[in-house]
């Protein structure tokens, strides 16, 4: 059976990363592409050759596809979902996947309801980077977990520097864009869920109408793990970088935030140092493959629609820490609780 699949929203990360992911699966192809402006739509479809360009929901759902993938600005991702669901398409959205959890929860239900498959775009756990520190955690490479540390301030390139620093109700924000990626990755890393987290925002100078471009926060994992987590769009020179201590050893990764299988993974012992070999395949590649096993009835997502829900919780209980000055509680089934 040849997946047929549907693009909504004409975006950047589509045609950088997801196109090609798409055309690397067995009996996969893009049938069409839908924009709000009928102009960029066919301009994307032509640039892209993707056969049908749209400009409107209605229209592409209606068109010869299985799948969609929701690539819109965040304050679309519910309507388009539920719309698509409703549709019988399987569902690949972006994070995060609504507004707010509760939304989300809403898309999650419904895609169960209608026996639909719902992935969340979170790439960085498909790295094989973070998949090879997993499993040296999980082996007791390093021991009992003790503490993580996670660097992804980067510096926002222009091209992107739109919504995501100037409209609020778009769901614009670093904590909304990096702090909900981070907080996926050290739960599939760690193998552990959070319970609360600590956190302070800033805007830096580049962010306005009142959003933050920068993040810092504490989280407590149910383990007893403590970690850091410091998210921006301001700092041209810092690099990323993913740790892990634990009682017997520590896992050191640099490089390793990125859409790109780069980076390295250093294991420290007492017995010295190991540096850990790592497919380098691309992630969006490994994550549309899982994504057709689920639609075939094999297995889930990388990241499903569960997980989405976490992240999502994860970052609201950061930005209402950020307000309230206190700890908040992490609860994916009721959203954060101050």
């Amino acid at each position: 059976m040849t997946v047929k699949w549907g693009l909504i929203g004409a975006s950047t990360i589509a045609r950088q990363f997801v196109i090609s992911a798409i055309r690397a699966q067995p009996n996969s192809e893009i049938a069409a592409v839908m924009s709000s402006s009928p102009e960029r739509a066919t301009s994307y479809a032509k640039e892209n050759g993707i056969p049908l360009a749209v400009s409107t929901l209605d229209e592409l759902l209606g068109s010869d596809i299985d799948a969609v993938y929701i690539s819109t600005t965040n304050e679309l991702h519910l309507e388009q979902a539920l719309a698509a669901i409703m549709a019988r398409k399987h569902v690949l959205c972006e994070k995060p996947l609504a507004l707010t959890s509760a939304d989300a929860r809403r898309m999650v239900a419904a895609a169960k309801a209608a026996g639909i498959v719902l992935g969340t775009n979170h790439h960085l756990r498909n790295a094989g980077s973070h998949r090879a520190m997993r499993e040296a955690i999980a082996a007791g490479r390093i021991g009992k977990p003790i503490a993580a540390r996670v660097f992804h301030s980067v510096y926002l390139p222009e091209n992107l520097q739109g919504w995501r620093i100037t409209r609020p109700e778009a769901g614009g924000g670093v904590v909304l864009d990096i702090t909900v990626h981070d907080a996926d990755t050290l739960r599939f890393v760690l193998g552990d869920d959070p319970l609360e987290v600590s956190a302070f925002t800033q805007t830096a100078g580049m962010a306005g109408g009142g959003l933050e471009d920068g993040a810092m926060c504490i989280w407590r994992f149910k383990s007893g793990t403590i970690a850091q987590s410091h998210e921006g769009f301001t700092t041209k020179f810092a690099g990323t970088g993913f740790e892990v201590h634990g009682s017997e050893g520590s896992l050191i990764a640099k490089d390793v935030m990125t859409q790109k299988p780069i980076g390295s993974v250093l294991l420290r012992t007492a017995k010295g140092e190991e540096e850990l070999s790592f497919d380098r395949e691309d992630l969006y590649t490994r994550s549309l493959r899982q994504f057709h096993a689920a639609i075939r009835g094999e297995g889930q997502p990388s990241a499903t629609g569960e997980d989405g829900i976490w992240s999502l919780t994860s970052a609201e209980a950061a930005l209402q820490s950020a307000r309230s000055g206190k700890a908040v509680a992490v609860d994916p089934k009721l959203g954060s609780a101050g």
